[in-house]
């Protein structure tokens, strides 16, 4: 049975820029690994504190093979998680979901869960800045999009509207940046945004 391992937020102890640089060039870096260099990033520069949520699960039975080791080989899931990230930025809070998808011109609504979309109704009520970073893999295309606009698309969908969300509505209502130099995900320039257009 395989391992679970909890997500420990630590990379290697290669500088985070070279890393970023290096991984990037060959392509092969996925969009959470892109999100927790950021992370690294800002919290280095002391510009934000976000991280990614544990996944909460209940240890059924661990495997000691010696004193120094200990490999857990049986777990289930405890609750379901929300969304991927939270954290704090100016007194700010952040909640967000990242999303892979291939296709090329709408995210399946499916990509989401019901307890997802309440979980960031209640941010959005509560005055928190919520959205999800997506990235159409085979566009090689990112954005960022605020929560509302899915709770909008998710609601639809249960009065026979359409299951996804159409690269539209990313390239009209988001926010599309090009990774580069760190940070990979630039998610406070959004956030900067929505702040400036909330304060209007």
């Amino acid at each position: 049975m395989a391992m679970i391992k909890y997500p420990t937020g630590q990379g290697s102890k290669k500088n985070l820029k070279e890393e970023s640089s290096t991984n990037f060039g060959r392509r092969g870096m996925s969009l959470e690994k892109m999100i927790n260099l950021s992370n690294k990033h800002y919290l280095n520069l002391g510009i934000a504190v976000v991280h990614k949520k544990p996944t909460p699960i209940q240890i059924v039975k661990v495997d000691y093979p010696n004193r120094s080791h200990a490999r857990i080989t049986e777990a289930f899931f405890r609750q379901p998680s929300t969304t991927d990230y939270n954290g704090v930025y100016k007194g700010y809070y952040l909640d967000f979901e990242a999303k892979e998808t291939t296709r090329a011109t709408y995210l399946p609504l499916d990509n989401f869960h019901e307890h997802q979309i309440h979980h960031m109704e209640q941010c959005l009520k509560q005055k928190g800045i919520c959205f999800v970073i997506v990235s159409f893999v085979k566009l090689n295309r990112f954005f960022m999009l605020n929560a509302s606009q899915v709770i909008k698309y998710w609601n639809l969908q249960t009065k026979n509207g359409r299951k996804s969300i159409p690269v539209e509505i990313f390239e009209t209502h988001g926010y599309e940046f090009k990774p580069s130099s760190l940070p990979l995900i630039p998610y406070i320039d959004y956030v900067d945004a929505i702040i400036a257009k909330e304060s209007k």
